[in-house]
């Protein structure tokens, strides 16, 4: 399969080269053959690539609880508190926006490495922080480390993986997030017994740790093979599609094929300007991309699933939990259902496909937000209250892993074309970040305007159009190399019917 540039007509710039496009099941032989080794070896890419994601997840988990302490030390306020935890996602954007370009320059590896190395110092500064306003500082040099590590990490894997298990292991950054969530509520948990003014010290100190086993990932894991095209490095490209695809003849087919889609951005030297300018004024394709891509980032947030895990102890306590283990405790369980449930998500993301495991997460989330609304806003201040709050908002964090949560990385990492791929998944990032900062930063306030009750009736009005938005504006991207979802776009009706069948393709693309 083949895509050529047609630039001296009015027809699309791609075109179909071979039936290959459109026969079977989408899937070449080397795809369904790869030996074990190849297999591990992308899976350890893929593994070290999302080691920058356990520094977010780790990040909300933890200031879930850090906060309560933080709070009765520092002494600072309510409005204080939500601009604390909600200005880490609002400032990623800055990492995010910055992570296209540098991943451009430096290369998607180097990036992952310095996004690192500014989460580390942002932490260690938050750790040591005497005051409300060092604290904030460090909090933003978190933020911006973040924002790089969240963008660049799905679009790394995304390049780096085959057709097959490519949405599999692009959601392997969701399953870090949710690990470093359950890692961040044990710290709570484990330290909160020591005094107040050095528990929440330990527990975001402990952050480091994380960032340092990226030191050694650096040295494991190998550059993009896409971004080394783009590089004109092409021995190097071969090499690592060697190490990936356990075929030569495959190998070629897919070099040649990352080739020709790299040579639009080649012949502009993948300027910045003119990938912006693509993007800030784009072709009908592009936009579908985009909405696409954006919203499903946006609306991953506004469902509110930031605000459900950085205040479960707000909303237990809401419902009846008093001290501040049982609180803990009862996040706990909240991180343990969040990670094991995305493990369902990896196991059927590329055996059912994307669209069927969003329609069960935002349905699911649907039911779950509007049930706790319920038990919040009647039954709250009572074992039954206390035990179906805590059902309701582990059946949230739940469908949302199975589905929105690692999917949602999956499709913006994917359905870009090479030349704005990186820039356009660091706007769906900034879409991410600033829903998540705003939810977090008006949580409380929200909450005490109409109750917490009434702000998860709000959440579950949100995530019923997103079912909705799935519904009209997601395609299905199971088993479609990066090369072929990019000429999905180029229909409208296509695009919007949302199953597009390979056989389908040649009613995408012109012919001469």
């Amino acid at each position: 399969m083949g895509l050529v540039e047609n630039g001296k007509s009015g027809h699309s710039k791609y075109e179909k080269m071979d039936s290959d496009f459109v026969e079977g099941e989408n899937l070449q032989p080397a795809e369904k053959t790869n030996n074990k080794s190849t297999k591990k070896y992308v899976l350890a890419c893929a593994m070290f690539a999302s080691l920058n994601s356990v520094l977010l997840g780790y990040d909300v988990g933890v200031m879930s609880g850090a906060i309560i302490f933080i709070q009765e030390d520092l002494h600072i306020t309510e409005v204080q508190e939500e601009v604390l935890v909600g200005i880490l996602s609002i400032i990623s954007l800055l990492g995010s926006l910055a992570g296209g370009k540098t991943s451009d320059a430096i290369g998607r590896k180097w990036t992952m490495g310095f996004a690192a190395a500014v989460f580390q110092t942002g932490a260690a500064i938050m750790a040591l922080a005497p005051s409300f306003t060092i604290l904030m500082v460090g909090r933003l040099l978190a933020g911006i480390g973040i924002g790089f590590g969240v963008m660049i990490a799905p679009v790394y894997i995304a390049e780096i993986s085959p057709s097959i298990d490519r949405g599999a292991l692009t959601s392997f950054p969701e399953i870090f997030i949710n690990l470093g969530i359950l890692l961040g509520y044990v710290s709570n948990y484990v330290f909160s017994g020591l005094p107040v003014h050095i528990n929440w010290r330990v527990m975001l100190g402990v952050g480091i740790l994380p960032s340092v086993f990226i030191i050694f990932a650096l040295i494991i894991i190998p550059e993009s093979p896409r971004w080394l095209v783009m590089q004109n490095r092409i021995v190097e490209a071969k090499s690592v599609l060697l190490k990936t695809i356990d075929s030569e003849r495959e190998v070629e087919e897919r070099l040649a094929e990352i080739q020709l889609a790299a040579g639009h951005s080649n012949a502009e030297k993948y300027e910045e300007r003119a990938v912006w300018q693509e993007l800030l004024n784009p072709s009908p394709a592009v936009k579908r991309m985009l909405i696409t891509g954006c919203g499903i980032q946006c609306f991953q947030q506004i469902t509110g699933i930031d605000a459900t895990v950085y205040y479960s102890p707000t909303i237990f306590r809401d419902a009846g939990i008093k001290g501040n283990s049982e609180l803990l405790g009862a996040t706990i369980g909240v991180g343990c259902t969040k990670t094991m449930f995305i493990l369902v998500a990896i196991f059927l993301i590329d055996r059912v496909g994307r669209k069927p495991l969003l329609y069960v997460s935002t349905i699911g989330m649907t039911t779950c937000l509007f049930g706790l609304g319920l038990t919040l806003s009647f039954m709250g201040n009572g074992p039954v209250g206390v035990k179906l709050a805590i059902f309701w908002v582990c059946g949230n964090v739940a469908f949302f892993s199975v589905g929105l949560g690692p999917i949602c990385w999956v499709l913006t990492s994917e359905i870009f074309p090479l030349r704005l791929r990186a820039q356009a998944s660091a706007l769906g990032a900034v879409g991410s970040r600033v829903s998540s900062g705003l939810i977090a930063m008006t949580f409380l306030s929200v909450s005490r305007a109409i109750t917490v009750g009434g702000t998860f009736f709000v959440f579950a009005a949100i995530s019923s159009l997103t079912v909705v938005f799935v519904y009209k504006c997601v395609p299905e991207t199971k088993g479609k190399s990066l090369e072929q979802i990019e000429t999905m776009f180029q229909s409208d009706g296509q695009w919007r019917g949302g199953e597009l069948e390979l056989g389908d393709a040649e009613n995408l693309v012109q012919k001469q």
